[in-house]
């Protein structure tokens, strides 16, 4: 099948753009308003835009909370969604009225951070402290410029927390941590130790024209 996503005329029950664009990571994403009340969100449409400077992006649909938040205070925090705190996350994605405490509403703990103002969430493996960059508004298409309801927010990851039971010889043990994605629809999936694979990246020739592979899993050298 094809369709233009101009005339979303797939003919499906609903749209499987998401579904193809997956898995995506989740932001589970902690603020704090200029009257010091916290929020927490989680975010599918979340992910790392570069390691050097660490950044991170979050795309906000319509000025919720936490766009609010962020554009006040200019600081976030990224927790990490795990299998063991499913529920919870999904439980902190209500869209309960303004001044209900997601952390309560989820039965979470909050811990405070290190350099920003808004709190981790204790029980999970890591977290990034984050500072705002920039606000864009993203257009309604390609022929229409005009803002949409969506924003992209970019921020700095200042500070990183990792709980050290999830080092192992030197590594973050993804694995172990169980981290979850969103998949398509209302589906998610859990990284597991029979689910992860490594590779090695190729080795290019002197001349340039030509690659080699070294078979077999990660040799612990970055090519």
């Amino acid at each position: 099948m094809f369709y233009e996503t101009k005339k979303n005329d797939h003919g499906l029950e609903y749209d499987p753009f998401k579904a193809l664009i997956a898995p995506r990571p989740i932001g589970w994403v902690s603020t704090t308003s200029i009257k010091n009340k916290v929020n927490l969100a989680p975010y599918s449409f979340f992910n790392a835009v570069s390691d050097s400077p660490p950044m991170v992006m979050i795309s906000s649909n319509q000025r919720k909370d936490t766009l609010v938040n962020i554009e006040e205070t200019k600081e976030f925090v990224c927790s990490l969604a795990t299998y063991r705190l499913r529920e919870e996350m999904n439980m902190s994605s209500a869209a309960v009225s303004e001044g209900v405490s997601e952390f309560d509403l989820a039965n979470l703990k909050p811990a405070q951070s290190r350099i920003v103002v808004p709190p981790r969430i204790a029980g999970s493996p890591a977290a990034l402290e984050c500072r705002l960059w920039k606000v864009i508004p993203l257009p309604n298409s390609a022929e229409d410029q005009t803002a949409s309801r969506y924003s992209m927010i970019l921020g700095f990851v200042v500070g990183v927390f990792i709980d050290d039971q999830y080092l192992s010889d030197g590594l973050f043990d993804t694995a172990k941590a169980g981290l979850i994605a969103r998949m398509g629809y209302m589906d998610y999936c859990q990284v597991t130790p029979e689910t992860i694979f490594s590779l090695n990246r190729p080795k290019v020739s002197e001349d340039g024209r030509d690659a080699s592979l070294k078979p077999g899993p990660w040799d612990g050298k970055y090519r």
